[in-house]
């Protein structure tokens, strides 16, 4: 079935957010008196929300519901200051969401990030583009890889899910993406590695954003 539009993870696809997130993680960690972590162990710490986030970081993992609160909310107020710092688009992505525009594609975006920090990552990061969706995770939504997010979007752009290419570095993208009846496309140059995509059924692993674009188009 012919592409007709495509759904993007955030952190880890669009964008390497590695080091904010490590950073503002483990400035929380130390404002609560916990150790810090090395950077690259936040490539699996991320991409299940921040509340799964917490609980992997914090070395208290039977921490109460109010401490959780309490240390998601911290870590908030620290990323709201130096979410845009460090981070940046991998190369290549500005030049595939062009291309993909201009090929009359729908594009959108659904991440686990928090609703109003997903926002500000696209906004930012591609002022000149336009997405049919940016969705975060969002109260009353299930975060992926529960495919409640990507079907809703099917249903905005008015297409049908053979019809769209979802497109994630995760295990949670490849699931998401199957379990919503889409193509799924791994990429190799976001947080985890290339067996982690195969063993999650990717329809297709590229290492460069123009591969995705040969697959789209």
């Amino acid at each position: 079935m012919k592409c007709k539009g495509l759904i993007f993870d955030l952190d880890g696809t669009l964008l390497d957010t590695l080091e904010d997130l490590a950073i503002a993680g483990n400035a929380t960690l130390e404002h609560f008196g916990f150790p810090a972590h090395p950077v690259d162990a936040y490539r699996y710490f991320v991409g299940e929300g921040l509340k799964t986030l917490m609980q992997r970081i914090i070395p208290a993992a039977d921490a109460s519901d109010d401490q959780l609160l309490e240390y998601m909310n911290t870590f908030g107020k620290i990323y709201a200051k130096s979410w845009h710092v460090r981070s940046a688009p991998y190369k290549g992505i500005p030049e595939m969401i062009t291309a993909l525009s201009s090929a009359g594609l729908q594009l959108a975006v659904l991440s686990n990030k928090p609703h109003e920090f997903t926002k500000h990552c696209v906004e930012y990061f591609f002022p000149e583009h336009s997405f049919v969706c940016v969705f975060g995770q969002r109260e009353g939504v299930a975060k992926k890889p529960d495919p409640a997010g990507a079907i809703e979007i099917v249903e905005k752009m008015g297409l049908v899910a053979g019809e769209i290419l979802y497109v994630g570095d995760t295990a949670t993208d490849m699931q998401t993406g199957n379990s919503a009846g889409m193509r799924t496309i791994g990429v190799e140059w976001g947080f985890r590695d290339h067996a982690e995509l195969q063993n999650n059924n990717a329809w297709k692993i590229v290492s460069t954003p123009a591969e995705v674009v040969s697959y789209a188009v």
